[in-house]
């Protein structure tokens, strides 16, 4: 999906009241385990450490009621992880709400385009 450059950029942050906050890396993470089957893997698809993956994963499913994501020890044979259907939900939810703000930004901001210097211009 290309992204429309003619509004700025966006990063969706969602903070919620037991402290979760999710934004565009736990998403991709989580992204990355449904496309990979493997934490492993999907550490590596973002450039995170296993270990701050599996502390993130572990913060994802603790926040709400049931797991995001489910891992079964026993390497590439078999082992493996997988999102859950709540998983696979906050993956949609979130590219959705993310797709209205960009498309909101872009409504409200897109005509600043031709107002801004470049950014080779020196700011005073």
């Amino acid at each position: 999906m290309a992204i429309d450059m003619s509004c700025p950029e966006t990063k969706l942050r969602l903070v919620f009241d037991n402290g979760l906050v999710l934004g565009p890396g736990k998403v991709a993470l989580l992204q990355a385990i449904s496309e990979t089957g493997s934490i492993a893997a999907a550490a590596r698809c973002t450039a995170i450490s296993y270990r701050k993956t599996r502390h993130l994963i572990d913060a994802l499913n603790g926040a709400f009621d049931q797991p995001l994501v489910l891992s079964s020890k026993g390497g590439a044979a078999h082992g493996g992880a997988r999102l859950t259907p709540l998983g696979l939900d906050i993956i949609a939810r979130y590219r959705r709400v993310e797709q209205q703000t960009r498309s909101a930004v872009d409504t409200h901001f897109g005509d600043l385009k031709s107002s801004l210097t470049s950014s080779d211009d020196e700011t005073p």
